[in-house]
């Protein structure tokens, strides 16, 4: 499904309070067209990339670094420190705190981990925080349950978090992060809903939520949106990235 309804670009209004882009994109750790990713992601023109399977080996901060300049970007956090998880942000942020986390190593899986960070868009602050999750269910729901208590301990009042799930929106780790999260698709759906694969998507694994103090605006895969192109999309990574307009108010 394209949209034709416009997604709002990033503004501040006259409250205080930022109206801002995420997006949440699984990048396939850059083994693809790089120069597609770059395109999609700077057609989307965000404010902040949670990026999930970032470089992880040989020179990946340089690789990073050239994806988020050849995008628009610059890269806060994440990567191989935070086992793949990263976010890119662009220069209207402000950036408070970074903080790359590494989970428990379950033997015989990979590692995980959580990219946060906390910034600022004039006087709105909001906690942000990229995360893959766990192929297996019960770490899966585990994990689920350690990001919720790692926006709680980041000390906003508002904070958004996005990645590659690998749970569909009937799954329990995706259903325990929306018992105290707003799911950005299912709370003002906006362009497409399915995120993988990307020939033929049929499943949303990949999502952005958000507190519920934030007023989410629109939210889904960018199709249809100007600069972003089916071929692009196919050709940049196994996902399809999701999107969202978000006003977060300002700091009281």
């Amino acid at each position: 499904m394209e949209t034709s309804e416009r997604l709002p670009n990033s503004h501040t209004e006259p409250d205080g309070s930022a109206v801002i882009r995420v997006l949440s994109y699984n990048i396939r750790s850059m083994r693809d067209d790089t120069d597609a990713l770059a395109r999609v992601i700077g057609a989307c023109a965000p404010d902040l990339v949670l990026v999930q399977e970032a470089p992880r080996f040989f020179r990946w901060r340089k690789k990073l670094a050239r994806l988020a300049a050849a995008s628009g970007q610059v890269l806060l956090t994440g990567g191989a420190t935070a086992a793949g998880p990263a976010i890119l942000c662009h220069l209207r942020a402000t950036v408070e705190r970074t903080e790359d986390v590494l989970l428990p190593l379950v033997p015989g899986q990979h590692r995980r981990g959580f990219a946060t960070a906390v910034v600022r868009f004039g006087a709105a602050r909001v906690g942000v925080l990229s995360c893959h999750l766990s192929l297996q269910r019960e770490e899966r729901h585990e994990q689920a349950g350690m990001l919720l208590d790692r926006l709680a301990g980041l000390g906003v009042d508002h904070a958004i978090a996005g990645g590659d799930l690998n749970d569909r929106p009937t799954g329990g780790a995706f259903a325990r992060l929306t018992e105290g999260l707003q799911d950005g698709w299912a709370t003002a759906p906006w362009g497409g809903e399915f995120t993988f694969a990307p020939a033929a998507p049929f499943q949303r694994i990949d999502a952005i939520f958000a507190t519920k103090g934030i007023d989410v605006l629109g939210c889904g895969v960018p199709l249809g949106l100007p600069g972003v192109t089916e071929e692009d999309l196919r050709a940049a990574t196994d996902h399809l990235p999701v999107l969202a307009a978000l006003r977060v108010p300002a700091a009281s």
